[in-house]
């Protein structure tokens, strides 16, 4: 069994960082659903009891698609910084395999396991504020943080600052606007869902087309050798071909599981919708999702680059 790490034994520093014994832990419900405290408001998207099992799933989904943890070409980095860590199983199985790395992964919720790696660590923190690390990583890692920030140029300005000459760093997200290889999603309500989920985030300051940028942004930051890597995941098991119905029918879970607690808040809260009428267009969006005749696939991209040497 792993030996369980106190956050206190964390090696950096933050004028914005929580401890996890902290009011932290102080959820809030709302909707049947529970939400982070710390910094209320800024993930109203996720909801974190359900929503553990379903960013495991995530992860499960990214190592099949890409086929590995990291595509960014490594050489047995030091150290090493996951950004949005979520359940920590990134963090944790990137430590696992590259036990000379000490990982750190950081994020607004406390909900990872007590018990990890020896040369893992977790710290509650908020990557979008000023970043005040004890010493440069060997690697920065985040996937699918596109609901939770609103600026990912200055998170590439502060990646780069944080990272030893010749460090990389690599982003991994979906570019949220539903692709279609043919007319079958149109004037659906799974069509009118995705487009009002893309409207309710710009309201919140967020943009779900954001990662067809990261490389250009990447690029302004002053990262060099910045490669763009693009996969396409099927939203069902529509598609021909075993591995890609196993990837459709994981995706059509993944949104089935998070359908609820995406939509909820963010429709009444943000769009202005009753909770009757989310319940109700929600039946019509789950159909629609379930129906192997509408061929809509996410495009989900990989953006790595290297602070110059």
């Amino acid at each position: 069994m792993w030996p369980r790490l106190g956050y206190t034994d964390a090696v950096l520093i933050r004028s914005s960082s929580a401890s996890a014994t902290s009011s932290v832990y102080n959820f809030v419900e709302e909707y049947g659903r529970t939400y982070h405290s710390y910094k209320e408001g800024e993930g109203t998207i996720i909801s974190i009891k359900p929503e553990r099992e379903r960013l495991d799933l995530q992860h499960s989904i990214a190592l099949r698609l890409f086929g590995k943890l990291a595509l960014a070409p490594l050489d047995k980095p030091k150290r090493v910084l996951d950004i949005g860590t979520g359940t920590g199983i990134w963090a944790i199985e990137f430590a696992t395999d590259n036990p000379e790395s000490d990982v750190i992964g950081t994020d607004l919720s406390p909900i990872q396991p007590e018990y990890i790696p020896k040369n893992c660590r977790f710290e509650v923190d908020d990557a979008e504020d000023e970043w005040v690390f004890s010493h440069p990583f060997d690697y920065i890692h985040s996937r699918f943080m596109i609901g939770a920030f609103g600026d990912f140029p200055k998170i590439f300005r502060s990646s780069i600052k944080n990272l030893v000459p010749g460090g990389w760093a690599e982003f991994q997200d979906y570019y949220v606007k539903m692709q279609c290889v043919d007319d079958s999603l149109s004037g659906t309500a799974l069509e009118r869902w995705n487009n009002l989920l893309l409207e309710g985030v710009r309201k919140l300051g967020k943009n779900g087309l954001a990662p067809a940028k990261f490389k250009q942004q990447m690029i302004d930051a002053g990262f060099v050798d910045v490669v763009e890597r693009k996969f396409a995941l099927p939203g069902n098991p529509w598609a021909k071909g075993q591995e890609e119905k196993i990837l459709g029918t994981m995706q059509m879970t993944n949104i089935m599981d998070g359908l609820h607690g995406m939509s909820m808040s963010l429709f009444t809260k943000v769009l202005g919708w009753t909770v009757d009428e989310v319940d109700t267009f929600l039946v019509d969006v789950t159909r629609d999702l379930k129906d192997r005749r509408i061929h809509f696939y996410y495009i989900v991209l990989s953006v790595y680059g290297r602070k110059p040497t």
